[in-house]
């Protein structure tokens, strides 16, 4: 098994869209973290096959990318975005299995898997207003979205994560939630160290 970047501290993070994971990434940033965003490797690649990033589109080229080089293809895109990165401290915005998960486990020594849970109206309200090109209009919409990340595995990441925040409150709420669970990850990176 290769280790990259041994003494870099790297948080997964998931949850069903609209669950508040951009809030926590903004809230990570504060506290140092570099960003790496696993739907920007999707994004990338539907840009590549000169489709509009729309949900059906990204969508379809989601799955594909998994069918076509295997479940870890994005994980494994974003490990060399990883490396290159020169930040201690990374966050990993968007893991959508468990397989990707092990596949962090696997090759980066301190990495700690983190979800985001919002209710499902709350996300669905969320989204409609958010304003990205491959955000839901309806609740169909959204409900499909849904269940393609759980065919993905993204239940799976959700139920076995080690901290869930849970998004329910104020932007301030949010901040001290993640400000804690921050503490209690690079306190147990301290101790493998």
């Amino acid at each position: 098994m290769h280790i990259l970047n041994a003494n870099k501290l790297v948080i997964g993070l998931t949850g069903m869209p609209g669950s508040g994971k951009s809030l926590v990434v903004k809230a990570v940033q504060q506290s140092g973290y570099a960003v790496v965003t696993m739907g920007d490797v999707v994004r990338e690649e539907t840009a590549k096959l000169g489709l509009e990033p729309t949900p059906a589109n990204i969508g379809k080229v989601m799955l594909e990318l998994r069918k076509t080089n295997g479940d870890g293809v994005v994980a494994e895109k974003c490990l060399q975005k990883i490396k290159q990165n020169e930040s201690p401290k990374i966050v990993v915005d968007g893991l959508r299995s468990y397989l990707e998960a092990g596949i962090f486990q696997k090759h980066l020594a301190n990495f700690i898997l983190i979800t985001v849970h919002s209710s499902p109206q709350t996300r669905f309200e969320r989204l409609s207003t958010r304003g990205r090109s491959d955000d839901p209009k309806n609740w169909d919409v959204f409900h499909e979205r849904d269940l393609r990340e759980l065919s993905v595995g993204i239940g799976n990441a959700i139920a076995l994560a080690e901290y869930v925040i849970i998004n329910d409150g104020s932007k301030e709420e949010i901040d001290v939630k993640v400000a804690e669970v921050l503490r209690r990850a690079e306190e147990k990176r301290a101790k493998s160290l």
